[in-house]
């Protein structure tokens, strides 16, 4: 039966952020393999794609394995009863919360009125987590978002989400026109738990922002007073983040040939009826490839593979020019 599983967690809790085109089902198995977060999330999906005729394709973007929990599917969008007939629907996938992005920067986004557009208007905000709670029945609902749009709006934006009594409540310490281009605000945590505590005691608050290790996070959230961090940018191409390990290189790049396979068995990427192109593997060669001898060169050869079995064959010639195969 559902429940609040976000009661259970020991804190601080370390989770790994949506992220579009990133947090797909073969990035999280990564994780799963190599050490796995507090809490996982997947990529964020329109309610109103969930609702369409072309809610198949929608769907793809929430596949999860068995193994996947505790797991947060994030919606965004800016129709309360969309909402309401979304999480519905989620109910019945196995997720164990769903999450509401109001903090998304993207135009097209912003443009339906949802994501960061919500924070110009907490009155729908409000109407939307409503709508949610309504449709997710047993299942917790948080919401995702920033410290405000164009400056500083923690007094006046979180209060308006933290009245809805939400299970969690994710801060990205930065505004949304601050984008990642600034130092997240650390220094502004304690005033969000502050008015946590002060609003509604029983939702958790998780900052979110420049968390350079799994121990710098937790000693973040210790300092701040928040139950936890959740990471984004500091997990590419290092699925050991939340483990603390230190592979070597050849680990690293049989890890990143592994990812290119599971992506590709999972998203059938090879075929004409492809669910996702191959290219999404390719923001992620980057990451897994740098920092050492040979990484650049390493790098263009990758960005011109279309299969996992190129990915493997680069990977394994590269490591034996090295000296550093190790029976890989």
């Amino acid at each position: 039966m559902p429940h609040n599983f976000w009661k259970e967690l020991k804190r601080p809790i370390l989770a790994l952020a949506p992220m579009a085109n990133v947090t797909d089902a073969a990035f999280r198995q990564m994780f799963m393999e190599c050490g796995q977060p507090d809490v996982l999330w997947t990529e964020f999906v329109s309610v109103e794609a969930l609702l369409s005729a072309g809610k198949d394709r929608a769907l793809i973007d929430l596949w999860h394995g068995k193994d996947e929990h505790p797991i947060v599917a994030q919606i965004f969008g800016a129709k309360p009863e969309q909402f309401e007939a979304a999480c519905r629907m989620l109910r019945d996938l196995g997720f164990d919360g769903i999450d509401i992005n109001m903090g998304c920067p993207d135009r097209s986004v912003e443009k339906q009125g949802a994501g960061a557009g919500l924070i110009k208007n907490p009155s729908l905000a409000k109407e939307i987590i409503r709508a949610a709670k309504r449709g997710a029945g047993d299942l917790p609902v948080s919401v995702k978002t920033r410290i405000g749009y164009a400056r500083n709006e923690i007094a006046t934006w979180l209060p308006a989400l933290l009245e809805e009594d939400i299970a969690a409540l994710t801060v990205h310490l930065r505004t949304r026109d601050e984008m990642s281009d600034v130092p997240a605000r650390w220094n502004l945590a304690p005033d969000i738990a502050e008015l946590r505590n002060r609003i509604a005691p029983d939702t958790l608050v998780i900052g979110n922002g420049d968390a350079a290790s799994a121990a710098d996070a937790r000693e973040k959230a210790l300092g701040a007073g928040i139950d936890g961090v959740m990471i984004g940018r500091g997990v590419f191409g290092n699925p050991w983040f939340f483990s603390g390990r230190k592979p070597d290189i050849a680990e690293r790049l049989d890890r990143m040939a592994t990812h290119a396979e599971i992506f590709e068995k999972i998203y059938r990427s090879d075929r004409e009826d492809r669910l996702k192109n191959f290219d999404v593997m390719k923001k992620h060669f980057g990451a897994y490839a740098a920092g050492f001898k040979g990484a650049k060169e390493l790098r263009v050869r990758l960005m011109k593979t279309e299969t996992a079995a190129e990915v493997r064959r680069v990977v394994r010639e590269f490591l034996a020019g090295q000296n550093l195969l190790l029976g890989i």
